[in-house]
């Protein structure tokens, strides 16, 4: 495969994942915010962190509010990560590889383009905001669908993975870093009813409530909502599931085309740490320091496959 279109297969599927990924920051931001309406205007400051959108907000706006900060995640065409720009710049990977997609997925991603510039043409209103976060949503899902009931599973289908697992594992490192490093600073609110309900938002925001209560009942302890969301391999937003999807895809290229690269070597390397890791000793570490490092890790590991596969070629 041509590297140029391994890396339009990867980003193509990075970009849907990111725009899910910010509709669901975005419905956090709110719920979180709403359990602390006297710092309003700190939690939507760390959602843009967690964004990294903070210095482009800043350049247009003077203030920082919901309103604002919600239509510039979601519609500002000056933002390049808004969802509107996540998804145009999908659509236009997808027109790149269009070769190799089916017509389903195709069809999919186009139609998500179409639907979500339609709803996003607007400026979107406190009572509008819970539809149009799950039209994104859903969109994304209609494109992963017809990915996983269409496609050959050769290499074309490891390298769109790749693009929805890393982006994946990011969101959901960066949704727990913004709550217990932006959110909750001090340790005088650990085990308080406020922390547990910022905790239970997190589940609800990557969708894993019902999961959670699954496996652990109806007692929520911060401990085991970070434990299930960074260790748990059945969760399918955690990050040590990512990091085996991530290591099965590239398995699968490196029997494919009989080379071992630097990118398998790192992902074993992550795999292995995730799997020894305890979540004493990530608290014991500094939950924060643990996610920072993860996220530069998972940040290297991009750049190497690029590099192996020769995107820009």
């Amino acid at each position: 495969m041509l590297g140029k279109t391994a890396g339009g297969l990867l980003w193509l599927f990075r970009y849907m994942e990111r725009s899910e990924n910010l509709a669901r920051l975005v419905e956090t931001g709110q719920r979180i915010a709403l359990t602390r309406p006297d710092r309003a205007e700190s939690e939507w400051t760390s959602v843009l962190e967690t964004a990294w959108a903070r210095s482009g907000y800043e350049e247009d706006h003077d203030e920082v509010t919901g309103e604002q900060v919600i239509d510039w995640l979601l519609r500002s065409r000056d933002n390049p990560a808004s969802v509107i720009n996540c998804v145009e710049n999908a659509r236009m990977n997808a027109r790149l590889v269009r070769t190799a997609l089916t017509r389903e997925v195709w069809e999919a991603v186009n139609e998500c383009w179409m639907t979500l510039c339609d709803a996003l043409s607007r400026k979107i209103t406190a009572k509008e905001l819970p539809r149009i976060l799950g039209l994104i949503k859903q969109r994304s899902a209609f494109v992963r669908g017809s990915l996983h009931g269409t496609m050959l599973r050769n290499d074309i289908y490891d390298f769109a993975r790749l693009g929805t697992f890393m982006e994946r594992a990011d969101a959901t490192a960066r949704l727990l870093d913004v709550k217990y490093y932006v959110l909750l600073p001090t340790a005088s609110g650990v085990g308080s009813s406020l922390d547990n309900a910022q905790w239970e938002v997190i589940l609800r925001s990557v969708s894993a409530e019902g999961a959670f209560r699954m496996v652990h009942g109806r007692v929520r302890r911060a401990q085991d909502i970070a434990k299930f969301l960074i260790l748990d391999k059945r969760q399918p937003r955690s990050l040590a599931f990512c990091y085996g999807k991530i290591g099965d895809n590239l398995a699968y290229l490196e029997s494919d085309y009989g080379v071992r690269l630097p990118s398998h070597d790192l992902v074993e390397d992550i795999r292995r740490d995730l799997d020894r890791a305890t979540i004493e000793g990530i608290f014991d570490q500094g939950l924060h320091e643990f996610l920072q490092e993860f996220l530069r890790r998972n940040t290297e590991l991009a750049a190497q496959v690029e590099q192996d596969y020769r995107f820009s070629q």
